[in-house]
């Protein structure tokens, strides 16, 4: 397209832009559409549609993903806790785990009820999750979608250690039941088999950008530029009206840097989450007043809440070895030539095998006994008073096996490995994240996450280690600790690690813990503990007195003709993985948009 000028331009081509731009463009393929992205393109690339390979994007190499630095914490040891978001099209989606983990019906009901979202309720939201998605997984559940574009399975390979795991849950814990379905919204604390986002007629990841945007992708009124960046937004009495972007050199080899501007006659759409957005609307004025006149930048609107409210579902891996029968991703992860080549022959045939795997084939979101309450602590028991007691449908942990190692593999052993992972549902942990220069947009972000500041998600997440642990060395498929992931406990401890060991019954004791193991498991949690890849909530959808960002329009407070579209905007936490939210946010946007526009058919 020679013009610059377009009807609607979407800032940032991850998950929630691509249902939303595809989505309009299929109701109206008039509309004139310009998707600024500044990661790569990722139609028909293996790294991609390959499920397996999903670590791959977290190598220090890669290029699909944006990498985030924060400060360094206290209370994680002095460490800077990294965390990575989707750079490409698709977003996350094209990068994620592929594991499929819907929120709490109480989770949007909250965003509704709590801040005054009118439409956003559970209610509303259950026929946009239901058309986003195929279940593939179980038939008649009557939450779920059975039309729509993304494909949800169990994979294309089952592996054993998430049979050894159910086994294990069944004898050991059994006062908490199986369900067939676990995500279906309005309960929790039940086992089951866990589904992906992974299409189980040609084993292929289900991300927004193949389903959704790269069917129009030949379409002469949407323009796609890659390894771009955009500077700020381009207002005219209060109006955005467009942005200027510019490109990465580093990708964009020998090009200038000089700054290009594209013009929007409806819409600009913030898609570029929940970094990218906050950085942006500072950059062009609308933000925190005092921030703009420390940085030299002329404020148009002040909004206080931007950049800040950050949340993310931070977790724990520890490592596990596996036994020599156990079916392991580890020589997939590895690059293990004999491995890659009989899984991809058999992906290439059929679309099945362990290619089609995610790792994760079982696991609970687990809400504590009264018992194990009272083993956790008194702040976590006050929060559960506060927040978990009365709202049924929220778990304070998810748990279960990822069937591979989740760390190094430089370092380790060539063995099989498992880990037992635990994530908070809900953490207690805010954080935030600003920019730290009026012009330089590759400048690093003044961003803390604030995980474990809060006693009670201390509290929950030694608890956890314990918990998970006494799963794991009752699964047949145990062979040990892999002590570089677990506490260093003294020695003598009944505690201590063992890494060579055999799997103790379901009915024996539970491992006692003193006061110093604690100690160690704190002092583990400082250095390990990780973000799970949820970063959501800077830019709130909430009234503009409770620091609100964005109205339940999403429209941004103060200004005309600038929405926010992705999962910035949510303003509480769900208790699952984020690509389910950021689904049902990007086809909310598109049937609001198309609204304002008078569009029908969405």
């Amino acid at each position: 397209m020679s013009s610059s000028e377009y009807d609607l331009i979407f800032a940032g081509g991850g998950t929630t832009a691509c249902v939303t731009a595809g989505r309009l463009l299929t109701a109206n393929p008039d509309l004139r559409i310009l998707i600024v992205e500044a990661g790569p393109h990722t139609q028909d690339d293996l790294a991609h549609t390959q499920p397996a390979r999903f670590t791959a994007h977290l190598l220090p190499d890669s290029k699909t993903v944006r990498v985030y630095r924060a400060k360094e914490s206290e209370t994680l040891g002095g460490r800077a806790i990294v965390v990575h978001t989707g750079g490409c099209i698709g977003g996350g989606s094209s990068v994620n785990f592929a594991m499929y983990t819907r929120g709490s019906a109480s989770d949007y009901d909250d965003w509704s009820m709590k801040h005054n979202n009118s439409g956003w309720s559970t209610k509303d939201l259950i026929p946009l999750l239901q058309k986003s998605e195929t279940f593939q997984a179980l038939p008649n559940q009557p939450t779920h979608g059975y039309s729509g574009p993304i494909k949800v399975s169990y994979g294309g390979a089952t592996s054993n250690i998430g049979n050894d795991f159910l086994e294990v849950a069944a004898a050991y814990d059994k006062g908490r039941k199986f369900l067939d379905d676990p995500n279906g919204l309005y309960s929790c604390n039940t086992y089951g088999r866990w589904p992906k986002w992974i299409n189980s007629e040609n084993g292929k990841r289900s991300d927004t950008a193949c389903h959704f945007l790269y069917p129009h992708i030949n379409k002469r009124n949407l323009d796609i530029v890659v390894g771009c960046l955009v500077k700020r937004i381009v207002f005219q009495d209060g109006k955005a009206v467009g942005i200027e972007y510019l490109r990465d050199t580093t990708v964009h080899q020998g090009i200038s840097r000089d700054t290009i501007i594209a013009t929007a006659k409806e819409f600009v759409v913030l898609s570029a989450g929940s970094f990218g957005t906050p950085a942006i609307l500072e950059r062009s004025g609308i933000g925190s007043g005092d921030l703009h006149k420390k940085l030299g930048i002329q404020t148009i609107v002040d909004l206080p809440g931007v950049g800040e409210n950050y949340q993310d579902h931070c977790g724990v891996f520890p490592g596990y070895f596996a036994s020599d029968e156990s079916h392991t991703l580890d020589g997939i992860a590895r690059g293990d030539e004999d491995e890659l080549h009989k899984w991809t022959s058999q992906w290439l045939a059929d679309g099945s095998g362990f290619i089609a795997h995610n790792g994760i084939d079982a696991g609970i979101k687990l809400r504590p006994t009264d018992e194990e309450l009272e083993k956790i602590g008194p702040a976590f028991a006050k929060k559960w008073e506060a927040f978990f007691a009365n709202a049924l449908d929220k778990p304070a942990l998810w748990l279960g096996p990822m069937v591979r190692l989740i760390g190094d593999y430089s370092l380790a052993p060539h063995r099989k490995f498992f880990n037992l992972l635990f994530i908070a549902g809900y953490p207690s942990a805010r954080g935030h994240v600003h920019i730290t220069s009026a012009d330089d947009v590759f400048s690093q972000l003044d961003f803390q996450p604030g995980y474990l500041v809060p006693p009670e998600d201390k509290e929950l997440f030694i608890w956890g280690y314990k918990k998970t642990r006494e799963y794991a060395r009752r699964m047949k498929c145990y062979r040990g600790e892999y002590a570089l992931y677990h506490p260093s406990f003294a020695e003598g401890s009944d505690a201590a690690c063992k890494e060579d060991a055999m799997p103790v019954p379901a009915d024996a004791p539970d491992i006692v813990y003193t006061k110093e193991d604690d100690k160690a498991i704190w002092k583990y949690l400082q250095e390990q503990l990780s973000t799970t890849w949820h970063s959501i909530g800077t830019c709130a959808m909430k009234p503009r007195p409770e620091d609100g960002v964005v109205d339940s329009r999403l429209n941004v407070h103060g200004v005309h003709g600038l929405k926010i579209a992705d999962l910035s905007i949510c303003p509480e936490n769900v208790g699952a993985n984020t690509y389910s939210t950021a689904l049902v946010v990007g086809e909310k946007a598109a049937i609001i948009i198309a609204e304002d526009l008078g569009i029908r058919g969405i």
